[in-house]
């Protein structure tokens, strides 16, 4: 089965896919005229603008969410392994990954904005919904909302609770081992496991606002705290920095780039860290209230910059101002060695002796307490992409009781993830993640050159911004858009009202 699920990920993650999210960054870029670059201070303040309604979360709030997703183990272990695998000119790419990504991320999450749906009291939307509403594809909706069931609700889950548990246990000890229906366990991991689940349920069986608000106090203060650490091994170390950025820059087209494959690398990592492209983010957008579908999509374009400009790059100056890191060639071979050999690039490790570099005895506990903030939030977005899909599935197939299954699913994978080993569970969880990026990415494709509603709606949003309206509206109909119910509801209810 591991062999068979390492072949579908050879497939599905080619570098076809790798370049297939960077080809549609540019596109978007140039398209928009780099909306992220023009609109930037529009970001920031459409960041803290927004109001949260009865049926809908704050700009702020679904920002959070979606950054409680991408603001994962990848920026620790990943950014390692890209500097590991493709050396230091690996970030230069991840930066311009992120560059590009976030017009992406605006073109999706705008479309998730514009065909969202109110069911069951709050709004949903998604890949799914503006798949069959804008490309009139329901059973191709279905298999992105299938696939993402499966990865994001019953696999992904497990294995963001496993790098919880082995982190308090490699800190505080195993304990004492005990005899279960799942084999001899340590009581540091079922303690953990049960500690995880009980604060997963409280929050999850809140709904969308009791996640939307634990991520928005949670997600600020972990990034917040790790830039700390990271700025202040940085200001030690003051003047490397200019020489470090001369080594990100100069590596990046230099041979090591070739051997050390840093433009593969980078944008693999960046990809794997910011999800532009890949369909997740577009889910928490679609449940943010605003004025104008425009607008939520600026705001998660800024979401990419903090994960992978912001956090990435934290991670990847800490590692190389300490020189805490290998960059493997061919084989056995290291291009460049600076740390014991058998010290694996795919993990943690370069970032905890990074920090214990410069910080003796703090990095290790640091980085565990960092790993569990990481990987709880990432499974709440998780849930809260299962659950979006399932309810998208619920429109057609009203079985009672499915959220409910979600909910007890999604909790057992975390305490089985929690306890044992997830590696085949990461590896179908992969294969779940891949299909999403692809259906997605040609999705928005496909979209744009059927209706182009990404940029009608942007044109409009500039228009009104141009005007110096106090209070922007939003007519679908009148920019020959169709499809999009719930805008077209509510301006009839405006005008109903006379506001």
């Amino acid at each position: 089965m591991q062999a068979f699920v390492d072949f579908m990920n050879g497939i599905i993650w080619s570098p076809v896919l790798i370049y297939l999210c960077l080809g549609a960054g540019l596109f978007y870029s140039i398209l928009t005229r780099f909306v992220q670059v023009r609109h930037f201070s529009e970001m920031w303040r459409l960041l803290f603008s927004g109001k949260s309604s009865d049926k809908g979360i704050s700009s702020f709030q679904a920002l959070a969410v979606s950054l409680s997703g991408r603001v994962g183990t990848g920026n620790i272990a990943g950014v390692a392994a890209a500097i590991g695998f493709g050396g230091p000119g690996a970030v230069f790419w991840m930066w311009v990954v992120a560059f590009l990504g976030a017009a992406t991320a605006y073109a999706e999450s705008t479309l998730a904005q514009l065909y969202k749906e109110e069911q069951d009291g709050q709004y949903r939307g998604g890949p799914a919904y503006y798949i069959e509403k804008a490309m009139g594809q329901k059973w191709y909706a279905w298999i992105f909302a299938i696939a993402t069931i499966m990865a994001c609700g019953l696999l992904l889950p497990g294995v963001q609770a496993n790098s919880i548990g082995n982190a308090v246990e490699a800190t505080f000890g195993s304990g004492a081992m005990i005899q279960t229906g799942l084999g001899e366990l340590s009581s540091a991991k079922i303690f953990t496991g049960l500690a995880v689940v009980l604060v997963l349920g409280f929050i999850i069986f809140g709904g969308v606002k009791r996640i939307a608000h634990f991520t928005q106090i949670v997600v600020p203060f972990m990034a917040l705290g790790y830039i700390i650490i990271a700025s202040v091994i940085v200001l030690l170390n003051i003047a490397e920095i200019p020489a470090i950025i001369g080594q990100i820059l100069g590596d990046a087209f230099t041979p090591m780039a070739g051997f050390g494959a840093a433009i593969g690398w980078g944008v693999k990592r960046g990809v794997y860290s910011n999800e532009a492209g890949q369909g997740t983010g577009p889910h928490a957008a679609a449940a943010a209230e605003v004025d104008h579908p425009a607008q939520q999509g600026l705001v998660q374009a800024f979401s990419v910059y903090i994960d992978t400009l912001f956090v990435c790059s934290a991670t990847a100056f800490m590692i190389l101002i300490t020189g805490a890191y290998n960059v493997h060639g061919v084989g056995d071979t290291f291009l460049v060695q600076n740390i014991a050999a058998d010290i694996a690039a795919n993990g943690p490790v370069f970032t905890q002796m990074a920090i214990e570099t410069t910080m003796p005895g703090f990095g290790k506990p640091f980085i565990a307490l960092a790993l569990f903030f990481f990987s709880f939030t990432t499974i709440l977005a998780h849930y809260y992409i299962a659950e979006t899909n399932v309810a998208y599935l619920k429109r057609t197939i009203n079985l009672p009781g499915l959220i409910l299954g979600l909910k007890v699913a999604i909790m057992a994978s975390t305490f089985y993830g929690a306890v044992k080993a997830a590696d085949l569970a990461w590896g179908l969880g992969d294969v779940g993640v891949g299909l999403m990026a692809w259906l997605n990415i040609v999705g928005i494709i496909i979209i744009f050159f059927m209706s182009k509603p990404t940029m009608k709606v942007l044109k409009d949003y500039e228009e009104q911004q141009k005007a110096g309206v106090t209070e922007y509206t939003f007519d679908p109909k009148k920019l020959g858009i169709k499809g999009a119910t719930y805008w077209e509801k509510r301006l009839a209810e405006k005008k109903q009202s006379g506001k």
